[in-house]
């Protein structure tokens, strides 16, 4: 089960919510969400599984950002005629929810890192790094950092009490009124992700 320690957390790949679609067109793999309410979530992290060509669910007043995890390539078919293709390994895009878009497989089945967020409540920002020994990360008073791991194992090596990652595990780290430090050590890649609010 996750592990909580004061403001810090891990999520196992083997604890995240496994449901359907808005649309019900797919299924989704739910890491986070805060608030944790079905609608009422500021941010959310999650993992889209496409097995077959599917119109994407639609996301009103809502910025994503999608990243390609594993498979052959994921060809984005935008309603306003854009075509970008999502070649791997980790090849991304940034666009609006409120756009129509529909998901078709280059060759065979993805799996997809999904990052959505309100822009009139936060910003966010998301990274690819590779992890060759130690990583320092500083949090800012507010913010939320996510890092999910892509391959690899890496620790933390400092006060936070945290569990080692595996590949595809998550940690949060957040910080209330001061700034504080974290350091993870390791070999593979993760993707960092940072949450502040406005």
């Amino acid at each position: 089960m996750s592990e909580r320690t004061g403001t810090s957390w891990v999520v196992p790949a083997n604890e995240y919510r496994r449901e359907r679609w808005k649309n019900g067109a797919g299924w989704t793999r739910e890491i986070a969400r805060m608030p944790d309410e079905a609608d009422g979530w500021q941010w959310r992290l999650s993992i889209a599984e496409i097995e077959q060509d599917s119109l994407f669910s639609i996301f009103p007043g809502v910025q994503r950002e999608l990243v390609l995890l594993s498979g052959n390539g994921l060809r984005l078919r935008f309603d306003d005629g854009e075509i970008h293709v999502l070649q791997p390994p980790h090849e991304r895009i940034r666009f609006s929810g409120e756009r129509g878009v529909v998901g078709e497989l280059v060759d065979g089945p993805t799996h997809d890192f999904n990052l959505m967020w309100r822009p009139d409540a936060v910003d966010a920002q998301l990274w690819h790094r590779p992890l060759v020994g130690p990583m320092v990360i500083f949090i800012d008073p507010g913010a939320t950092w996510a890092v999910y791991l892509l391959a690899g194992t890496a620790r933390f090596v400092d006060d936070s009490g945290l569990p080692p990652l595996a590949a595809g595990d998550t940690a949060f780290m957040q910080a209330d009124t001061e700034r504080r430090r974290h350091v993870m050590e390791g070999a593979g890649g993760a993707l960092l992700v940072k949450i502040q609010p406005k």
